[in-house]
């Protein structure tokens, strides 16, 4: 793999980093925490989504987001031919 490649395959690596973790930090800080008064009028299965989203749905988002990220990286490293 040439230099170019590899700054190529590295900056879409950083991108896709960057926005999963934007999404990761919105559930969790964002919804858990930032919103969880306006979330909290709505129910999720007798709880409230703002309670849920704290306990439950931001480890739920981010075991998503690692299967996410893992067929991202298949498909790139595909795209670069680093794929095994």
């Amino acid at each position: 793999m040439n230099k170019d490649s590899r700054k190529a395959y590295w900056k879409e690596n950083l991108k896709y980093l960057a926005i999963l973790l934007s999404i990761w930090f919105l559930v969790s800080y964002g919804f858990g925490i930032l919103l969880v008064d306006e979330l909290n009028s709505i129910r999720l299965g007798g709880f409230k989504l703002g309670f849920w989203f704290a306990q439950q749905g931001s480890i739920y988002v981010f075991v998503i987001l690692i299967f996410v990220y893992v067929r991202l990286m298949n498909k790139l490293d595909k795209k670069y031919n680093l794929d095994e």
